[in-house]
């Protein structure tokens, strides 16, 4: 039996209130010392970072205390849900480096879950109501005011079966009659005046099929699961608190294994939505390209971003587990992705607004090949070779006709370094009939090779390059934040939360010039564009002859500095 959490991180693991209840009920051998947690998605979407929370939290603790974690999936809602989410999630779950112990769907239950509703009916626990969903809630009252019994509440105990099982049957149609619970109209706790169990719903179930056309409603489902499992430490999020009230009623009249529901603050980010719905909405109305679009919180998209399952589970132990509501800022997030790809990034250069550079001591018609570092942080990383030639681009920012005194880039008669490479001198800017600077005529000296100057004379600025014969073109698309305001929840009232949609949330260049080396097959490489950021090849539009780059985040947080917040 484990006495403590068995991780690396267990001094940390030991910090969070969820994590000392475990460590407490395993001491005191509640439950014979077990640790058993599980992972309940509804499969009626795509996962997102706040669901990361939650997966690292349940399979961390079984992992940490030597238990086990379920994978079980909450399929009581047919018209919601689709077998291409019960993939995605099992797919986003593996990604971020988890197995779970056991697979279950709610729909494994669902005889038991009925036989269990039909001992409820004979202990006149629960009873069939022929009103209105609408009638159900004008007469449920307020915090402050009793509820109003249904005219069905005293029905038969034989009544009610029948009614129960002709449901079951399909003898009626979606809405005439639901099963609710028989508890108490002037309970303090809403959740508890007589809460739907059961209602009719005609339609295709993902697994089942069209064996039922009943269905358990989530707050009826869910304990009951978790008491089949025999989970021990049914995790929630904190929305759920007034719903253990429910919870806990369940088990106890139907004398099951007495799981225990204890919730925890959810994730909320800033400049994002975490909503399920909010998100139908975006892909529905193509505001964005789909579920994985790079902008989306979901793990897919951000997968497609180039986020790591490192850098998401650091930054999920890092905020830790508490018991508040609050708002994690952005940047907490992206500076534990900087973290994790600063290590692991190889660096390339790549020019995404190209200038062409034409050296004219350099001679025509030759080349070289220069080494460079692929990653200053890990010299196991090694070197590789970059072709150098006449003619290269450069950013077209880092050229100024003009240039003020702090500008140690490029300008006429200024000396700078390239990267890798020679210190370069700008002799002449040649320019097209609109005045548009279109080349630049500039020399080298070769006596500076790698960058450094035999005579010892510094130069202030290394900018980066590409040879123009040898790079390869590619299409680079800027990810910013989706929203341009903090909070979507501050928004005044009657107000579209979609109009603090930020509109500069992507833009795409073309034209960019890459190290040939990027021509190759990357697969999910994370890469460092020198002075640019990080970025990943897209794995999905990405084909032969059309490289396509996303970027990951930028190399620092340029938000701030230039007014979002």
């Amino acid at each position: 039996m484990p006495t403590a959490p068995q991780s690396e991180d267990s001094e940390s693991a030991k910090l969070d209130f969820i994590r000392e209840i475990v460590a407490r009920d395993v001491q005191a051998n509640t439950h014979q010392g077990r640790v058993h947690t599980r992972f309940p998605p509804e499969p009626n979407g795509y996962l997102h970072i706040g669901h990361a929370k939650s997966i690292c939290l349940n399979f961390g603790i079984a992992k940490e205390f030597g238990g086990k974690c379920n994978l079980r999936f909450d399929d009581t809602n047919p018209t919601k849900e689709d077998v291409e989410y019960v993939e995605s999630i099992q797919e986003d779950i593996r990604w971020l480096g988890f197995e779970w112990d056991e697979l279950h769907f709610a729909s494994d239950y669902f005889e038991q879950l009925y036989d269990w509703s039909c001992d409820l009916i004979r202990k006149e626990l629960a009873y069939v109501d022929s009103q209105t969903l609408e009638e159900i809630r004008q007469q449920r009252g307020t915090a402050t005011e009793p509820g109003q019994e249904s005219p069905f509440r005293n029905r038969s105990v034989e009544e009610n079966l029948d009614l129960f099982s002709r449901m079951r049957n399909g003898e009626f149609a979606d809405g005439e009659h639901v099963l609710r619970a028989r508890i108490d109209m002037s309970s303090k706790h809403l959740i508890l005046r007589d809460p739907l169990m059961y209602r009719i719903r005609h339609a295709e179930h993902h697994r089942t099929g069209d064996q039922w056309c009943i269905y358990p409603m989530y707050d009826y489902a869910h304990g009951q699961s978790d008491s089949i499992e025999e989970i021990t430490h049914s995790i929630c999020t904190l929305e759920f608190d007034t719903h253990r009230p429910l919870y806990d009623w369940f088990i106890e009249k139907l004398e099951i294994f007495p799981s225990h529901q204890y919730e925890f603050a959810r994730l909320n980010l800033t400049y994002t939505v975490m909503s399920k719905r909010k998100f139908i909405e975006l892909v529905d109305g193509d505001y964005v390209d789909g579920w994985d679009d790079p902008r989306m919180p979901t793990l897919s998209g951000m997968r497609r971003r180039g986020y790591t399952p490192e850098a998401i589970r650091n930054f999920c132990s890092e905020i830790g587990v508490t018991k508040y509501n609050g708002l994690t800022d952005l940047v907490v997030l992206e500076n534990a992705l900087r973290a994790d790809l600063n290590k692991r990034a190889e660096r390339r250069m790549a020019v995404l607004d190209p200038l062409r550079v034409v050296i004219t001591n350099y001679p025509e018609g030759e080349s070289e090949e220069l080494d460079a570092v692929n990653n200053p942080e890990d010299e196991s990383a090694g070197t590789r070779k970059i072709p150098f030639g006449r003619e290269i681009f450069i950013e077209r920012e880092d050229f100024m006709e003009d240039p003020p005194k702090k500008f140690f880039r490029l300008g006429p008669g200024r000396e700078v370094r390239l990267r890798w490479a020679y210190f370069l001198t700008c002799q002449e800017a040649i320019k097209d009939e609109d005045g548009n600077i279109v080349e630049l005529r500039c020399t080298y000296d070769p006596e500076t090779k790698g960058g450094n100057a035999p005579d010892g004379r510094k130069v202030k600025g290394t900018i980066h390059w590409v040879s123009a014969e040898h790079s390869v073109e590619a299409e680079v698309r800027l990810y910013d934040h989706l929203l341009k305001v903090e909070n979507p929840a501050d928004m005044p009232e009657g107000q579209d939360w979609k109009e603090a949609l930020n509109e500069d949330s992507l833009s795409v260049l073309k034209g960019c010039r890459l190290e040939p080396s990027l021509a190759d097959d990357n697969g999910n490489m994370p890469i460092q564009f020198e002075r640019k950021g990080y970025f990943i090849q897209d794995a999905r539009d990405s084909a032969s002859g059309q490289l396509v780059f996303n970027r990951t985040v930028s190399l620092k947080d340029s938000w701030s500095k230039k007014g979002g917040r």
